[in-house]
């Protein structure tokens, strides 16, 4: 699951993001503790401990003192809105500059992505 590109707390924290994203974690649900993270992915809790500080620090997930880890109100569309924000830097400019070093036209470059994207 984890790679060496980042370290592993970022990894976990996106993965957590990434579950609120698709619903796994609708708001005001619980995630799991640090210690249950720690567990099942066989890590350090304060590795899984430090992951969730980073969505609390985000404002996606919020803390009930003696009961743990939530979703917050809104964390969805927060998520969502700041991908939409990343996607030209993190997606498009790539793309479009790899098109550009194999020779692919604007023209052919969204007749591909009209392909790929229709079902």
């Amino acid at each position: 699951m984890f790679t060496e590109d980042s370290p592993i707390y970022q990894q976990l924290a996106t993965q957590i993001a990434d579950d609120v994203v698709a619903g796994t974690y609708p708001e005001d649900a619980a995630v799991p503790s640090s210690n249950e993270f720690a567990t099942f992915l066989h890590m350090n809790p304060a590795t899984a401990g430090k992951a969730l500080n980073v969505l609390v620090e985000q404002g996606i997930l919020y803390k009930k003192r003696g009961v743990g880890m939530f979703v917050s109100p809104g964390a969805r569309s927060q998520l969502l809105k700041q991908r939409r924000t990343d996607f030209p830097q993190q997606y498009v400019r790539p793309l479009i500059r790899e098109a550009r070093a194999v020779g692919i036209d604007p023209v052919e470059l969204a007749e591909m992505i009209k392909e790929e994207y229709t079902p």
